[in-house]
């Protein structure tokens, strides 16, 4: 039998052909890392950080502040998720007192460390922060700009804001600016951060105030000629008639050698007659 010599060869060229068909390349851990990193973010997510500018409330110093103390700092511009501010600008922020030194004799320095911890979101919850943009763990940070650079301020990922001046007390003014950025991600209820219309608030219209009504008042009395006072203003003597406005008024007759009749009257309209029995009062 005899071999073709074509198809030989095509038998031995076609191993050849296909080990030079191109392979896909495998894919590497950066480039994984790039196709994850390009994913969408989650809806409603405050994301791990998100930069947070802060502002101090208060100057510090380590003379006088002690370990476990709050800081207060103040958020000084607004963070935003899906359009709506969920941390506003004026939100607090806290930071807590790590360490706390005063200066000691021999010219050394005093020390304080502060950390900062959360602010509090629009709807109270608080989202945790720290110091640096990526938590990756291990050695100093080294990153310091502006205001940072003025007080001395050095990032630590473990504990994520210390301060250090050396040589005296250290103290950092009411004002200083720093960056802070979100701790993971926060899945939020955007319910909580939706803006609640104001009622309407319609026009009162006030009511003329009411003219008062006059009311005659016939007031006698036995005996006669008692004196007549009406609110404690004296008006004439028994019997008489006097005119007084609608309303509570009291009515006193007094006569001397006669315990006084009192009578507290509301009147609302029309004549109003009064009698005034008077008792003789008793010998001392």
């Amino acid at each position: 039998m005899h071999n073709n010599p074509v198809a030989v060869v095509l038998l031995a060229i076609c191993p050849l052909l296909i080990a030079q068909q191109p392979q896909p390349a495998p894919q590497t851990p950066a480039a994984a890392q790039q196709a994850a990193t390009t994913a969408p973010p989650s809806p409603h997510t405050l994301l791990d950080g998100t930069p947070v500018k802060l502002r101090l409330s208060q100057t510090i110093s380590s003379a006088d502040t002690k370990v476990g103390q709050e800081i207060p700092f103040e958020v000084v511009e607004d963070v935003s998720v899906d359009g709506l501010a969920v941390l506003p600008k004026g939100s607090t922020a806290i930071a807590t007192v790590t360490t706390s030194e005063h200066k000691k004799s021999m010219g050394r320095a005093g020390k304080l460390d502060i950390a900062i911890s959360y602010a509090r979101l629009k709807d109270q919850e608080k989202i945790a922060l720290r110091a640096t943009q990526e938590n990756k763990g291990g050695g100093h940070v080294g990153a310091m700009t502006g205001a940072i650079v003025a007080t001395s301020i050095v990032f630590f990922p473990a504990a994520p804001l210390f301060l250090f001046v050396h040589g005296k007390d250290i103290s950092i003014p009411q004002g200083t600016e720093i960056t802070a950025f979100v701790e993971g991600d926060m899945h939020l209820n955007m319910a909580n951060f939706a803006d609640t219309p104001a009622s309407p608030v319609l026009p009162q219209t006030s009511a003329a105030p009411a003219l008062p009504v006059q009311v005659s008042l016939v007031i006698d009395s036995t005996p006669a000629g008692a004196d007549i006072e009406i609110d404690g203003a004296f008006v004439g003597n028994t019997p008489s008639t006097v005119t007084a406005t609608s309303g509570s008024h009291q009515i006193a007759v007094k006569k001397k050698g006669f315990t006084d009749w009192t009578k507290t009257l509301n009147v609302t309209g029309g004549t109003v007659h009064l009698n005034a029995e008077l008792e003789q009062a008793p010998k001392k």
